[in-house]
């Protein structure tokens, strides 16, 4: 069976979920012990991906440091008010190791899962970070200049940038990892693409991790281009990702790469070799509350949003329940997951969680699930199963006003997909807090001399409408705020 053009990527908190495991079988779990019954449930609902977060192998370094930072234990009170040091793992992208640690049963407990993971049809996306390493890296000692190393100018101009450390061939002074805009992450050394036997190295790290999974998600993948590692450290580094998903390729065709990256440089990292990039833009957009901008975004042409991962929240934004309002959320949904690209959900989005859990921590906090917000999900996904919209062509429709001078029409987002044997789906968004009326014009001369039945798989509507009339004057809508249809159209 071949992949589907739009698939469907649900990401997972691994030490959380094993942290929830532990509590129903009195004591710790491994990858082992995730249950074939989630797995199935996954498949039923209809993932192609699944993004295991944080596997790697961490160190006590970064673990210390995380616990004594009093600004991310704020963060973590906010998060756990019964916070205790063992909740405190350090973060999964603070990596010692690229094996699979120890505490979830290491690499032959994730080839195992992985394997059952294949029966069902489900594809194993886990981390890589190019940035940076955990301050116990054994690279420390064996490879320091694999590093960016600091000055004592350094330190004591920008002493949050910079530490010194004790190493095999004495102390050293080197820089946090971080990106240009914020102070380093301290507990993080940043890993020098000026150094070509680094970048060696690091496709060495890649290549092996190809062999354990299906693709990676490449935290913050646009730090390592040239231009913005020389504007960050003053050192010139040549290109790092097209040498190195050629060279994962090479032994491993059909392994897919997708990308975190912002500042407008998502066309770049797919001209480098990602399947797929972060849709910030998107995202940031639908928080704007304007359907206006939303349309512009998807004036691109498909050759460049096919190639997005859209999504509403993830373990870096807020939770979405906890940004939109239930209304709003839903709306913003259907336009997000019903245009094309992969479609990116996060562990706690369908029940309605409220709080994000910080890469750091391995416990989650006890919520009540929306149960609401669960059932618009569990019809939603449904919906996305429809093969008019994992294989279909995708195009943005028009929206006239309803009346002269009713200006209500620019509220809209429109699209339709179209599969094979003239399967349609007309989908038509009110983004807005007004009750708003439009004409959605069907651009298809072949709906002419046929009465078409509309059937919103989302709602109870149902409508019995001319051809002509679809093409002519359009489809008439009055919906309500935030309100939308998501029609399946059939001959009559």
């Amino acid at each position: 069976m071949s992949a589907p053009r739009y698939p469907l990527l649900y990401q997972i908190n691994t030490r959380v979920w094993l942290t929830e495991l532990s509590r129903t079988l009195g004591r710790p779990a491994t990858l082992d012990d995730i249950p074939d019954v989630a797995l199935d449930d996954f498949a039923q609902q209809g993932f192609d991906w699944i993004w295991l977060l944080s596997v790697w192998q961490t160190g006590p370094a970064a673990q210390v440091i995380s616990r004594a930072s009093p600004g991310w234990r704020r963060e973590f009170e906010e998060t756990l008010p019964d916070l205790k040091d063992k909740d405190i793992a350090g973060s999964g992208f603070a990596i010692q190791s690229y094996t699979v640690h120890r505490d979830l049963g290491g690499d032959p407990a994730l080839a195992r899962l992985r394997a059952r993971m294949q029966k069902r049809g489900l594809k194993l996306m886990l981390d890589f970070v190019p940035n940076h390493m955990a301050p116990d890296h054994p690279w420390i000692d064996e490879h320091p200049d694999y590093f960016v190393q600091g000055s004592e100018i350094d330190l004591a101009h920008s002493p949050r940038n910079y530490c010194r450390m004790k190493t095999r061939t004495g102390s050293l002074l080197f820089a946090y990892g971080r990106d240009p805009y914020f102070e380093g992450w301290p507990d993080t050394i940043q890993l020098n693409y000026g150094n070509p036997a680094l970048q060696q190295a690091m496709i060495g790290e890649l290549t092996r991790i190809a062999g354990q999974c299906d693709g990676v998600r490449c935290d913050m993948a646009m730090l390592v281009l040239p231009d913005v590692f020389e504007r960050t450290w003053g050192i010139q580094a040549k290109i790092f990702w097209p040498n190195a998903t050629g060279s994962v390729r090479r032994a491993h065709p059909n392994f897919q790469f997708m990308a975190e990256v912002y500042w407008d440089l998502e066309w770049e990292l797919q001209h480098l070799g990602f399947d797929y990039c972060y849709d910030k833009r998107l995202y940031d957009r639908l928080r704007g509350h304007h359907a206006r901008p939303v349309r512009e975004h998807f004036h691109a042409g498909l050759n460049y949003q096919d190639k997005l991962a859209r999504f509403l929240e993830n373990h870096d934004e807020p939770r979405v329940a906890a940004t939109f309002s239930r209304e709003v959320h839903q709306a913003a949904a259907v336009i997000t997951f019903l245009s094309p690209g992969l479609r990116f959900f996060h562990q706690g989005q369908f029940e309605g969680r409220l709080k994000r859990i910080s890469p750091h921590l391995v416990r989650a906090p006890d919520e009540l699930v929306d149960e609401n917000l669960k059932k618009f999900y569990d019809r939603f996904l449904a919906a996305l199963g429809d093969d008019t919209v994992r294989n279909g062509t995708w195009q943005q429709l028009e929206c006239a006003p309803a009346w002269d001078g009713n200006g209500s029409c620019a509220s809209f987002v429109a699209c339709e997909w179209q599969g094979t044997d003239s399967q349609r789906r007309l989908v038509a968004v009110n983004y807005s807090p007004n009750q708003s009326q439009c004409f959605v014009r069907l651009p298809h001369d072949d709906l002419k001399q046929q009465m078409w039945r509309l059937t919103d798989c989302m709602g109870e509507a149902t409508y019995d409408r001319d051809g002509i009339d679809l093409i002519t004057r359009g489809l008439y809508l009055d919906l309500p705020a935030w309100h939308y249809h998501v029609f399946d159209l059939e001959r009559c």
